[in-house]
Parts: C-alpha cells; structure tokens; sequence
C-alpha cells in the first residue's frame, strides 16, 4: 500500500521532469512525510480545442466520487486496489477518462519483524530520481455552498496498489505496493481520450514489476510514524 510518502519538490522542477505546465500562482508544500488528506501535487492531461496539455495540479489525497454527499468519504479512499478498481462505484468512473500520475521521490513502508513490532523503511529510486504513481483524480462540487464560491470545488486524487511481487526484498516488505508508471505508460495513463481503462491499466501493470525492482530499500527511524515530525532526517538511512 502506500500511506506516507516524500515530495518536497519545487513546482519548477516537476515542470521539468514531467515536461508539464503549471500556474504561475500554483504552490507546494514540501514535505517528508506527506499523509492521506494532505494537498499533494498530481499530474493530468486536459484536452483543449482537441489538444493534450500535461498540467500539475494540487489535489486533495483521498479520493471524492461525484456522487458523494460529503467529502469525508475520501479519508478511506487514498488508496484503489488495481484488482477491483475498475468495478468499485468509488474509482470506475475516474479510472475511464481521469488518471493522474502522482510523483514522489520515494515511499515509506512498515515491515513486520518476529513479536509484532514494525520497522519503517524509505523506497525510492536510486539517485533521487522521481517515482511517478499511477493515481486516478476527480473534481467534485460541494452541494452546501453556493455558486461561484472559491471553495465549491474539490480536486482530490488515489493512489494504485498492486500485489507485490512474489519474490524479491520487497515482497518481504509489504504484501501491496503502489503501482510505478514508466515513461512510456506515464503519456497511456494520463491520456484523456483513451477510454478503455481495463487496455491502459493491463499496459501499465506489464512493467511495473520490473520498475519496482530498481527501487531501494532504505531502513529508517521510528520518527516518521509520527506524522508531526516532518523534516529531510526522516529519509536518513540507518545503520
């Protein structure tokens, strides 16, 4: 799964690594220890006059359907298993024409040891590299203030988990990871005009296995289980 990741990147640079657009007004919040809830940065693409523009955004982590009553319902939504996402009322309509990609510069895992305690660990790309995720996003209107107001509308987002793989170090991590996108897919998930979701998710599920065998596994400290603590010493490797 994924509960707690990094992201203090600037605006500028994820313009650069994911070759996007961004409002000039538009601002991110670094954080090592980013939780679900929190306002976390995506990327989408939206067609204008028949045109594809990649654009970062900020959404809320926790996905809100259309149909929601209340935008509560996205405190249980951060993650969508790839194996029923097509299904579930709460991610089939997103997952047709509203994927996003969620970057990160790595992800924070708990590994169960013998007696029942939990060690964190960092997963991330060698040489700092971002990790974009395979997340899907969706606009909705709160029904309890009015037009026009500035608040009306919520952009939240998932991330995808996939079963881990069955053999590796990171199958003894976790029994669920979040899906990695490669920078073919990247361009297949975010496309809005392609419709048939079950065709990009098969495409993006063929590689991600041997993305996510590149990752590292760095063993860290207890500090980041507290989401208060929220400094770059959390990622530090320990001995």
């Amino acid at each position: 799964m994924c509960g707690r990741y990094v992201m203090a990147r600037a605006v500028g640079d994820l313009v650069a690594e994911l070759e996007a657009e961004a409002d000039e007004n538009l601002e991110l919040r670094a954080s090592w220890n980013v939780a679900p809830t929190s306002d976390v940065p995506i990327v989408l693409e939206r067609l204008v006059d028949g045109v594809a523009h990649r654009q970062v955004h900020v959404a809320k982590w926790g996905l809100v359907p259309r149909w929601a009553k209340d935008a509560s319902v996205g405190v249980w939504a951060f993650n969508a298993r790839t194996e029923t996402v097509l299904e579930k009322p709460t991610f089939r309509t997103a997952a047709k024409s509203r994927r996003c990609a969620v970057p990160v510069e790595g992800y924070y895992e708990w590994k169960k040891l013998p007696g029942g305690a939990k060690q964190p660990y960092f997963v991330h790309n060698p040489g700092g590299r971002l990790i974009s995720f395979a997340g899907l996003y969706e606009w909705w209107k709160d029904p309890a203030l009015a037009d026009g107001d500035p608040g009306q509308w919520l952009l939240s987002c998932t991330i995808l988990t996939m079963a881990s793989p069955p053999d590796g170090e990171l199958a003894t991590l976790h029994d669920r990871l979040p899906v990695p996108l490669g920078q073919d897919t990247l361009g297949e998930w975010l496309d809005p005009g392609n419709t048939t979701p079950k065709t990009v998710l098969d495409a993006v599920l063929a590689e991600s296995y041997s993305l996510a065998a590149g990752w590292v596994l760095d063993l860290v400290g207890p500090e980041v289980g507290n989401v208060r603590n929220d400094s770059p010493e959390l990622m530090a490797r320990q001995a």
